[in-house]
Formats: C-alpha cells, sequence, structure tokens
C-alpha cells in the first residue's frame, strides 16, 4: 500500500488521489487499507516517512566517512544528493508541496527533525569536534540549513531551467556553509 501511495500521491498529488484508486493500485480492499492505515492522511504519513528515510539514508550513505573527517565538506556534498533527490517532481509532490499542508506545519517539521535535520545537526557537531566551527549551540545552525535547503529545493523545482537554477543555489549554499567556518 506503500508503494501505490507513493506512486499515486507524487504522480497525482495528495488532494488528487482517493483511497479507491489507492486500493485497486495496492490490489487490496479498502478494509485492508483501514486495517494498516486510520485513514487516507495515515498513508500518505508512512508513505511522507518512508521518502524522508530514502532521502536521509542515501545522504547518509554518499556523505560517509567524510561526515567524520571533513563535515563541513560533507555538508556541501549532502546538499548536492538533497537537491537531486527533492527537485524530483514526486519527491518534490510528496516532501515539499503536500506534506506542510496535509500533515501541517508543525507535524511536517516534526517528522522531518527526525531525518534530514538530525543528519544535519550530527554533521555540524561533528564539524565542532574537529575544529571547522567555533563550540556554540547547533540547533540554530540546523535550523538555518534546513531552511536554506528547503527554500532552495522549492526554487529549483520550480524553475523553468532546473540546472542552471541548481547550479546557482549551490553556490549559494555553500557559501553559506562557508560562512560557519571559524
Amino acid at each position: 500500500m506503500i508503494a501505490a501511495g507513493r506512486s499515486l500521491f507524487g504522480e497525482h498529488g495528495y488532494a488528487a488521489v482517493g483511497t479507491q484508486a489507492i486500493v485497486v493500485a495496492a490490489g487490496v480492499t479498502r478494509g485492508a487499507l483501514y486495517h494498516q492505515f486510520d485513514d487516507k492522511k495515515g498513508l500518505f504519513t508512512a508513505v511522507y516517512d518512508q521518502v524522508e528515510q530514502d532521502i536521509t539514508t542515501e545522504v547518509a550513505e554518499r556523505v560517509g566517512d567524510l561526515a567524520v573527517t571533513d563535515p563541513l565538506a560533507a555538508l556541501k556534498a549532502g546538499v548536492r544528493v538533497f537537491l537531486e533527490r527533492v527537485t524530483d517532481p514526486a519527491v518534490h509532490m510528496i516532501s515539499l508541496v503536500d506534506a506542510p499542508s496535509v500533515l501541517g506545519w508543525s507535524e511536517w517539521r516534526a517528522r522531518g527533525e527526525e531525518f534530514g535535520f538530525a543528519l544535519i545537526e550530527g554533521i555540524l557537531q561533528a564539524a565542532i569536534a574537529v575544529g571547522q566551527i567555533d563550540d556554540q549551540p547547533v540547533r540554530p545552525i540546523a535550523h538555518v540549513a534546513i531552511g536554506a535547503l528547503d527554500e532552495s529545493a522549492l526554487y529549483v523545482a520550480a524553475a523553468d531551467d532546473k540546472g542552471t537554477a541548481a547550479a546557482e543555489v549551490l553556490v549559494v549554499l555553500d557559501r553559506v556553509i562557508d560562512s560557519f567556518r571559524r
């Protein structure tokens, strides 16, 4: 059901997808849907969580050991992976268009803190540990970074020339990350 929901929500958006379409695509009954999830929002929440987990896992795998040896370089690499993933039309629709409205802003942010936000906090803490940035509260920096990433992704996704927009945004994001240095 999650795979069917992910495909349908990603292609059509939450509002345009009915539970009948979901059960048909998943090959289950409506009863099975409501047995697993309280309602369509419950399924959407599971889909959103899976999308966020997939992105976080991919970022963590691709930055790997760099996060320990050069955390700010890892943060820059992670930003690139994040932008690649969230500018995919289906991921963009689920994570940045529908999730804030379906889940509500507070729940969307709270759930996001379990995934990418936690990864960014960890990388920033590693940057402090290796002396790349001054010892300071990490949470505010992580919030600034997440805000910049989300807005950058929205900008790139809405651009006519996504390649140019991404290149422009990456220059700006690199400067923001560089400004964290001692």
